[in-house]
C-alpha cells in the first residue's frame, strides 16, 4: 500500500520533497527514502537530481502497477454481512406509480380468477412473510374498495402523495416508518413464478437482486456484471459493454443496506430517481449480490397489450410450470426421505388440509400419505414430541404406521389408510361411529403409555396470548372478564388432582378416518400430550356438534354405562377451558393472515355461555358446601 500511495502522489507532483511525501503518506522520512530507492531499483520510477531538487518520473512499469492496484481497489467492497442467512418476515410492494392506459392500479387488474396483487400477497404469505407494506399513490382509493385487503392484518398501507413528481425511491422511502427489518421488495406490475420469490428469500446473501435473461420487452432494466458484482444497471443498452441479465423488479434488502440508501437519498436533488439506481450507487462501496434464474417465467404489465399477453399466454404457461415444478419438488423431497429413486414415485394427489398440506403418494403398488407442515406451525408445534407420540399410537394401532418423520422439517409419511372415509360433523354423530370414537379414546386413555409432552391448558393460554400480543393481535370485548373466571376455576380444577393420560388434544371429527366398517384411525398428533382424558371427550362433543341426546349416548359408551355428576362437572370445566384456549389460537392465526370466519367468535361466546351454565349448576353447590 505504501508503494501504491507514493507512486500515485508522484504522478501528480513529480517534484515533491521527501518530507512532504512523508506527511501525505503518514510515513517516516526514512521509510519514504527507502521505498523510493526500492521503486527505482525495480524500474518503477526514475530519480533525477536537478541542483537541490529531486525529480521523480513514473515509468511505464510504474503506471501499469498503479493501474493494477487501482483496479484491485475498485473491486474491493465493504461487506455488511458475513453471508449469515436471515429469515425475512417483511415485504414491500411498490404500487404508487401511474400507468396512463389504465384507470386502476396495475396490480388490481384481473388475471383469470385473481389479480396480480392477490397472487403476490398469497405467495409472500406462503413463504412466511408476516408483514406486507403496500405503497400507494395512483388511484389509491381503489385499494379501499377491496375488503380482503382491509381485513388482512398482515397488510399495512402507506401513501406516496407525490407519486406524480417522484421516482420509485421516494415511494420506498415513504415506507421507512413501517420497515423495521430485512425485507423483500416486489414491484406491483410483475407476474412471476412463486419459486423466484422462494429461492430469493432462501438465498444466503441478504442484499440480493433477482435477475434473469434478457426478455426483449423493450423496457428492460439491463444488468452488466464485473468480477461477480453488479457493475451497471441501465435501460439504455448503449451504456453497457455487455448484457449479463435483466432485473425482474424483485430484490431482497437487509435493513442496514436500506438505511444506507436512505442516507444517500436524503442528499438527492433529483426527485425522479428510482431505487435501483440508488442501490447501484451504494453498491460502488458496499457489496450487493445477485441471483440469476435464466429460465424464469415472468412478465411485466405496462400496457393493454402486455395485459392481454399475460392473461392469454404467460399466466396459463406459468400455472402449468408451477404445477409441474411443485410436483417434481415434492417428489424429490419424498424420494430423498425414503431413499428411493424419484422415478419410483408414480403419482401424487393433493388431499387438502386446514393448516397443513397433505398428499396421497403412490410408489409402485403401495400407497402413502405425506404431510407438509403449514407455514408458521413451527412457532407452536413441537415436532420432536409429535414424532415420539405418533410412533407410540402407531404401535397401539390407533394411528397409521409411521414410515418417515423428520422432526426438523415436520415432513411426515405414513401408510395410506385403505378405503378411507373421513368423518365430518354429520357422520361423526352416527351411533356406530360414536361407538368407535369412544372405543379409540378408551384404548388411548387406558393404554398406560406415557407421551413425550404435557398438554397444560393454562400454560398454553399464556403462550398463545404472548404470541398474539407479539403479532399486535386483538381480543374480543369481555376477554379479560372471561379470562378472570377461567383463572378462578383453575384453582378448583387443580384441586381435583385429575390423573394425566395420553391424549390427542385436538380430536376433530375430521381427524377420525374409517377403513371399511370395522376399523377406525385417529390421525394428526401435533397437539398430543399427557392431559385430562375428558379434554378429548369434551373436544369431540364440541367439534362434532353433538346434540344433548348424542352427547349422552357418547358418554355412556365412554364411561361404560355409568356417568356421575363429578364426571359431568369435570367435562364442563374442560369445555370452558378448551373453548377459551382455541379462541386465542384462532385469533393468533387470523392475525397471521388466515381466515377462520366466525370460528373464534363462536368459541368465545360458547365459553361465556358455559361459564354461566357452570355457575348455575355447580358454583352455588360449591358455595353451600363451604358453609
Amino acid at each position: 500500500m505504501d508503494r501504491f500511495q507514493l507512486i500515485e502522489v508522484l504522478t501528480q507532483n513529480p517534484t515533491i520533497s521527501q518530507r512532504s511525501l512523508a506527511e501525505i503518506s503518514h510515513l517516516s522520512v526514512g521509510k519514504v527514502n527507502y521505498t523510493l530507492n526500492q521503486l527505482a531499483d525495480e524500474n518503477m520510477i526514475i530519480i533525477k537530481k536537478e541542483g537541490r531538487t529531486y525529480h521523480y518520473e513514473v515509468t511505464e512499469k510504474g503506471r501499469e502497477f498503479l493501474k493494477e492496484e487501482l483496479d484491485q481497489l475498485h473491486e474491493s467492497k465493504v461487506i455488511l454481512h458475513n453471508h449469515e442467512r436471515k429469515v425475512v418476515k417483511q415485504a414491500v410492494i411498490l404500487a404508487a406509480g401511474a400507468k396512463t392506459e389504465f384507470d386502476t392500479p396495475v396490480c388490481l387488474l384481473p388475471i383469470k380468477d385473481t389479480t396480480l396483487l392477490e397472487r403476490t400477497i398469497s405467495i409472500l404469505e406462503n413463504n412466511g412473510i408476516e408483514k406486507i407494506i403496500i405503497v400507494t399513490g395512483y388511484k389509491k382509493e381503489a385499494f379501499d374498495e377491496m375488503k380482503s385487503l382491509k381485513e388482512n392484518k398482515t397488510i399495512h398501507f402507506v401513501e406516496n402523495p407525490k407519486y406524480l413528481w417522484t421516482g420509485s425511491m421516494a415511494s420506498l422511502a415513504a415506507a421507512s416508518q413501517l420497515i423495521t427489518d430485512d425485507f423483500i421488495l416486489v414491484e406491483d406490475d410483475i407476474l412471476v413464478e412463486e419459486r423466484a420469490i422462494t429461492e430469493l428469500l432462501n438465498h444466503e446473501n441478504r442484499d440480493c437482486l433477482l435477475i434473469t435473461k434478457e426478455s426483449g420487452s423493450g423496457d428492460e432494466a439491463l444488468i452488466e456484471l464485473q468480477n461477480n458484482y453488479i457493475y451497471k444497471i441501465s435501460k439504455d443498452i448503449h451504456q453497457l459493454n455487455r448484457i449479463d441479465g435483466e432485473m425482474t423488479g424483485i430484490t431482497k434488502f437487509s435493513y442496514d443496506m436500506y438505511k444506507e440508501m436512505l442516507q444517500l437519498f436524503a442528499k438527492n436533488k433529483n426527485p425522479y430517481v428510482n431505487y435501483e439506481y440508488v442501490l447501484l450507487d451504494v453498491s460502488r462501496i458496499i457489496n450487493v449480490g445477485f441471483y440469476k434464474i435464466p429460465d424464469l417465467v415472468w412478465a411485466e404489465i405496462d400496457s393493454y397489450e402486455h395485459h392481454f399477453k399475460v392473461v392469454d399466454r404467460f399466466y396459463p404457461m406459468l400455472m402449468r410450470k408451477e404445477a409441474d415444478f411443485k410436483e417434481r419438488e415434492l417428489k424429490q423431497v419424498i424420494a430423498t426421505a425414503l431413499e428411493i429413486p424419484i422415478d419410483e414415485i408414480t403419482s401424487i394427489e393433493a388431499l387438502g388440509g386446514l393448516t397443513n398440506r397433505n398428499f396421497k403418494v403412490t410408489i409402485g403398488s403401495q400407497e402413502f400419505a405425506a404431510r407438509i407442515p403449514g407455514k408458521g406451525t413451527e412457532h407452536y408445534i413441537n415436532r420432536h414430541d409429535e414424532k415420539i407420540n405418533s410412533e407410540i399410537t402407531s404401535r397401539l394401532g390407533i394411528n397409521p404406521e409411521v414410515i418417515y418423520f423428520n422432526e426438523h422439517t415436520g415432513l411426515k409419511i405414513v401408510r395410506f389408510i385403505p378405503d378411507a372415509e373421513t368423518l365430518n360433523s354429520k357422520t361423526g354423530t352416527r351411533e356406530d361411529n360414536l361407538i368407535q370414537v369412544a372405543g379409540i379414546f378408551n384404548r388411548l386413555h387406558t393404554s398406560g403409555e406415557t407421551f413425550n409432552a404435557r398438554f397444560n391448558v393454562f400454560e398454553k393460554i399464556t403462550e398463545y396470548e404472548t404470541i398474539l400480543a407479539d403479532l399486535n393481535g386483538e381480543v374480543f370485548d369481555g376477554h379479560e372478564a372471561v379470562k378472570q373466571q377461567v383463572l378462578e376455576l383453575e384453582s378448583y380444577y387443580k384441586s381435583l388432582n385429575v390423573p394425566l393420560v395420553p391424549c390427542h388434544n385436538d380430536p376433530l371429527a375430521e381427524n377420525f378416518v374409517k377403513s371399511g366398517e370395522e376399523k377406525m384411525f385417529l390421525i394428526d398428533w401435533e397437539f398430543s400430550g399427557m392431559n385430562d382424558p375428558l379434554w378429548d371427550v369434551a373436544a369431540y362433543i364440541i367439534e362434532a356438534e353433538l346434540s344433548p341426546e348424542e352427547e349422552k349416548l357418547f358418554l355412556l359408551q365412554y364411561f361404560n354405562g355409568m356417568v356421575t355428576r363429578e364426571n359431568l362437572q369435570q367435562l364442563l370445566l374442560n369445555k370452558i377451558f378448551l373453548d377459551f384456549l382455541w379462541t386465542i389460537w384462532a385469533l393468533m392465526k387470523e392475525t397471521g393472515g388466515e381466515d377462520f370466519g366466525s370460528y373464534a367468535y363462536n368459541r368465545f361466546t360458547r365459553a361465556q355461555a358455559n361459564l354461566q351454565e357452570y355457575d348455575r349448576q355447580y358454583k352455588r353447590h360449591e358455595e353451600l358446601g363451604k358453609i
